[in-house]
């Protein structure tokens, strides 16, 4: 929201100056940011009047004029189209200086020009010009630009949060300086404009629970080509707002002040009625924008006996715009629930100020007063007769705004201090708040415009941030806080960070929104969940795990040359098809490029899958080679032969492998990943320490070559071994694999490590033969494992 500094002083001035004004909005939660100029710096330019015009004698697209300042004449070249005798317009005089340079005295064509007439663009007030900028007729000649122009003030550019819709005018933002300040807003008088015609036109609301209120009013012989007031062109330029026409800029004018969108609608372009509807299958409307949209059947519309004509507080169509032909008009203003317009605009590509504020909420009670504020000035500025105004509304429909408890003991606790309490009922008071005090604190009815206030907490945050949050007294706990005991079977998050961020990855940490065709090549069995009002169209669905927020990430950073990336994130997928819930947190990695930063010491390579399967590895710590265990399994998003299912403790918990060669290059990435995903829980259930003996007898290791078929997964061989070897057995492991020359077509040697210990004698020679007998029959049974020759 872009704030004219001066408009709003006029509101209300709080006597202090443009820093002390943008500090105070801060604190009060309307966040400045950022100050700036009216215009940029031009100096010495004053207002001057074309007193004649004459042709170039050398240059057909030139003209001579004579330029009085109220004091001298000068001659001046100018190419304007529109150089009249009798325009008042910025003359600026040898010496002058402007954004783009300082005037100097100039020779065209042969002919002196004595300084320069101005259009907006010479200015540095507007990006575009039609010839010299026009002045009022009654402009002083010789007034300095500037201080006419009031091109001096500041403009104050504030960052409001999506509940504070009541602040998107000079009407709101006046009441929060003035409750802060502890002034009373000046506001305009707004005098009901008398009807000189009966002339009415009906409107019917065939859905008040969308909308519950609409006043409209019919103005006849209206001047629709009168110019704009240069004090109201230079306000809405400053608020953000291209003027465009006379009863537009006044429609403007009104939501930028009071906060109320409205629209008018050339009245002879209307049949027989206004209905305020859904729309319905089939429609299409012309828009203003000149675009052609299909209607959706939530979509609420304006109508007349033709069909649609305006998307309902958002934008109006092409048929009954007001244009310089008009001369009845029809002014509307309406009051549309929220809850109705939340996302309609951006599902239409089609965001306009008056979306903007109807999806925050507009102040019901305000529809009368826009319209009466509006009549005035058009009928200042246009003429017209207007007739009387007429207002459809469903009382029962009207937003309500119930009482709200604030107790003393719950303000005091939740902030640690409380003001006095006649401070606290003065400031809900000053907020436009009913107060009523009860024993344990008050009761408060909020104001018609407030749609963010509706619980108690609410009530206490208007209280600190009116009250000042720097003037809150340092004080210390009433109590001694209580840390919540955690047991050793469970490991902190903060744990698995560290050792992640030990291993030499970073954490980022991505949206839950993401893009639905990123999302469907990564998981196309589950349907995600859709985004009923997304912020972005890459951003309509909820992710179901972590990695499409990875390799957004993987790619932004190769683009910025960043050849080696290692990131984790834990967050949450959500998965519609899980019975146990829809949410889960997971814990994901993703590692590229080379496994090591470069150096002297050690060969470049790529990370690869066992370099990942590592890091799983130290994430479920000491006891990973009991409760992990990997099965080679295919995931869409992943390499065929190069991914493997997750299981700890005998469950499925997550994922890893690389990433699919098709989805590399259709995310055009230069380099595979390797990726991880496992659920959260199993991680931070540990197993608790336990004292084992240390055997004081010699070990035993026994080394045994197995030919087993080539498709057999080590870890189930290894399973077995411990199955069959009993307790003797300390360790298995894995030593050496081989395939060829020796060893049947479709198998494979496996040599495997047997350490046997005794934990109370020394093993005997046919204690170790006997385990290592029952270790080979169990897998030849089970495997068909036969001992290499």
């Amino acid at each position: 929201m872009r704030v004219p500094e001066k408009w709003l002083r006029e509101w209300v001035d709080p006597r202090v100056d443009t820093e002390g004004l943008c500090e105070r909005l801060t604190l009060l939660g309307l966040e400045v940011d950022g100050v700036e100029g009216a215009a940029p710096t031009f100096s010495d330019v004053v207002i001057g009047e074309i007193v004649a015009v004459e042709a170039h004698p050398q240059a057909d697209r030139l003209q001579v004029c004579r330029v009085s300042d109220g004091s001298e004449e000068f001659r001046v070249v100018c190419a304007a189209p529109n150089a009249l005798a009798g325009l008042r317009v910025p003359f600026a005089r040898v010496g002058a200086s402007l954004p783009g340079g300082r005037i100097r005295q100039a020779t065209l064509r042969g002919v002196e020009s004595d300084g320069m007439l101005c259009s907006a663009r010479d200015l540095g007030i507007a990006r575009q010009h039609e010839g010299l900028l026009e002045l009022p007729a009654d402009a002083p000649l010789g007034e300095d630009l500037r201080r006419y122009g009031g091109f001096d003030e500041s403009v104050i550019e504030l960052e409001l949060t999506p509940n504070r819709g009541d602040c998107l005018s000079i009407r709101g933002i006046a009441r929060e300086v003035a409750a802060a300040w502890r002034l009373q807003p000046n506001v305009p008088a707004i005098e009901p404009v008398p009807a000189t015609r009966d002339d009415a036109f009906a409107v019917w609301l065939a859905q008040p629970e969308a909308c519950p209120r609409y006043v409209g009013r019919v103005l006849r012989d209206v001047d629709t080509s009168a110019a704009t007031p240069i004090w109201m062109a230079e306000r809405l330029q400053r608020a953000g707002i291209r003027p465009l026409s006379a009863v537009v800029d006044v429609t403007n004018y009104v939501m930028l002040e009071l906060g109320q969108p409205m629209h008018a609608f050339d009245l002879r372009r209307l049949k027989e009625g206004l209905f305020v509807r859904w729309s319905r299958p089939g429609e299409r409307l012309a828009l203003l924008d000149g675009r052609s949209v299909d209607l959706d059947d939530d979509t609420l519309v304006i109508a007349d006996a033709s069909g649609p004509i305006a998307l309902a507080g958002i934008m109006g169509g092409e048929s009954t715009a007001v244009d310089e032909g008009t001369r009845d008009v029809f002014l509307e203003s309406a009051c549309f629930m929220p809850a109705v317009m939340a996302g309609r605009a951006r599902r239409y590509a089609c965001h306009t100020d008056s979306s903007h504020r109807f999806e925050r909420g507009v102040d019901p009670a305000l529809q009368a007063v826009a319209v009466e504020r509006a009549t005035g000035l058009i009928l200042q500025i246009c003429g017209g007769q207007p007739g009387p105004t007429h207002d459809s509304s469903e009382s029962d429909a009207l937003p309500q705004r119930p009482a709200i408890g604030l107790r003393r003991n719950r303000l005091e606790r939740l902030l640690g201090y409380r003001p006095p309490d006649g401070e606290i009922e003065e400031i809900l008071r000053r907020l436009g708040l009913t107060v009523t005090p009860v024993e344990s604190g008050w009761t408060a009815v909020p104001p018609s415009w407030r749609y963010d206030l509706s619980i108690e907490a609410d009530l206490i945050e208007e209280v600190a941030r009116v009250w000042g949050y720097n003037r809150v007294q340092r004080t210390h706990g009433a109590r001694v806080p209580r840390v919540a005991g955690e047991t050793e079977s469970h490991r902190s998050v903060e744990a698995l960070r560290d050792l992640l961020v030990a291993r030499d990855y970073r954490e980022v940490i991505t949206y839950s929104f993401v893009d639905p065709a990123l999302q469907q090549r990564i998981d196309p069995d589950t349907e995600p969940l859709p985004l009923t009002n997304p912020i972005a169209s890459d951003m309509s669905v909820m992710r179901t795990g972590l990695w499409p927020g990875l390799l957004q990430t993987l790619r932004h950073n190769l683009t910025r040359q960043q050849e080696r990336v290692r990131i984790f994130e834990l967050g949450r997928g959500f998965q519609p098809h899980r019975s146990s819930g829809l949410e889960q947190d997971v814990v994901a990695g993703l590692v590229a490029g080379p496994v090591l930063p470069e150096q002297w010491g050690n060969p470049e390579r790529a990370a690869d899958f066992f370099d990942l399967k590592g890091d799983v590895e130290a994430l479920v710590g000491r006891d990973a080679r009991q409760r992990l265990e990997f099965v080679a399994a295919q995931h869409p998003a992943l390499h065929p032969g190069q991914s493997a299912r997750v299981n700890l403790d005998g469950q499925p918990a997550g994922w890893v492998g690389v990433l699919h060669p098709r989805l590399q290059a259709e995310l055009e990435l230069g380099i595979a990943p390797v990726l991880f995903e496992l659920a959260l829980r199993p991680l931070l259930e540990v197993e608790l320490p336990a004292y084992r003996p240390v055997s004081r007898y010699p070990s035993i290791r026994r080394d045994l070559a197995l030919v087993v078929d080539a498709d057999l997964p080590a870890g189930e061989l290894l399973r077995s071994v411990r199955q069959a070897a009993g307790e003797d057995l300390q360790d298995a492991f894995i030593f050496d694999v081989y395939r060829g020359k020796g060893v049947d077509s479709g198998r494979k040697s496996v040599a495997l490590g047997l350490i046997l210990q005794g934990l109370s004698r020394t093993l005997t020679e046919s204690e170790v033969e006997g385990v290592t007998r029952v270790v080979l029959d169990l897998l030849e049974q089970r495997h068909g494992a036969t001992l290499r020759e």
